[in-house]
Order: C-alpha cells, then structure tokens, then sequence
C-alpha cells in the first residue's frame, strides 16, 4: 500500500529537507556554523551586549551560547567581562579579528544565498519572503 502526502506535508517535509541541506553546506561555504555567524552577526550590530541577551537574540540555551563564546574567545574573536558592579553579568564584544572575520563571512553569505535563489525573479522572491515570514508567524504562539 502505498503511503501519499497532502500538500501541507509534502511542503513541511521539503521545508526540512532545504533545512537539513542549508547548515553543512553554509558551513562549508562560509567556514563558519550558521549559529557562530548568527553570534557574531549580532555582535558586529552592537559595541557591546549582555551574554543572555545575546542568547535571546539568537536563540539558543544557556549552555550553547557559553560553548560558542569560550571558542570564540579562545580564537581571539570575542572578549568577555563580567560587571563590575554585578558579577554574574557578562558582556561580549567583537575584537578586531572578530570585526574582520565576519566581514569575510557576510562577503561569503551573500555568494550562498545568491547561489541558492539563483533562478528567482524579484517578484518571486518578494512572494517567497512573504509566504514564510507568515508561516513563521503562524507558529509563534503554536
């Protein structure tokens, strides 16, 4: 008996399939994990911020945020003080090297995503944008 997907699920089945195909090959492309770029992006934003708003900003837990930092800095890409007046308290910022790192990696996602929309039209991407910032709002609060 042979098994038939509704459209519905033959659309998240190809949405987790692009997802699983996306990270190694960004990866590969970049030199870098879309959740270390993620990290340094938000750093690149800001001067400096707040460890667990970062966290937010990124989503990820507690622990992986740390793991990332100590690599980071390890690499002399990150620095990390605590408060002075609130020891728990930790803020992160790029050093130099991290500045010019991610410079290198935005110039390496953007040949990334341009190879992976290639074919678009502007009018579709326009579509594409909307279609799934409204599936992304549609799952909010699922």
């Amino acid at each position: 008996m042979r098994c038939s997907f509704s459209n519905q699920e033959q659309i998240l089945h190809l949405l987790k399939g692009l997802n699983n195909q996306i990270s190694p090959k960004f990866e590969r492309c970049t030199g870098i994990s879309a959740s270390r770029y993620e990290l340094l992006y938000q750093l690149y934003e800001a001067d400096e911020i707040n460890q667990s708003t970062l966290q937010k900003a990124v989503n990820i837990d507690s622990g992986a945020i740390t793991r990332h930092l100590k690599q980071l800095e390890a690499n002399g890409m990150v620095t990390r003080r605590r408060n002075p007046t609130d020891n728990r308290e930790i803020f992160v910022r790029l050093t130099d090297e991290g500045r010019k790192q991610i410079v290198g990696y935005k110039k390496e996602k953007i040949l990334f995503v341009n190879q992976m929309l290639h074919d678009f039209n502007s009018e579709e991407l326009e579509a594409l944008s909307k279609m799934l910032s409204r599936m992304q709002n549609n799952i909010i609060d699922y």
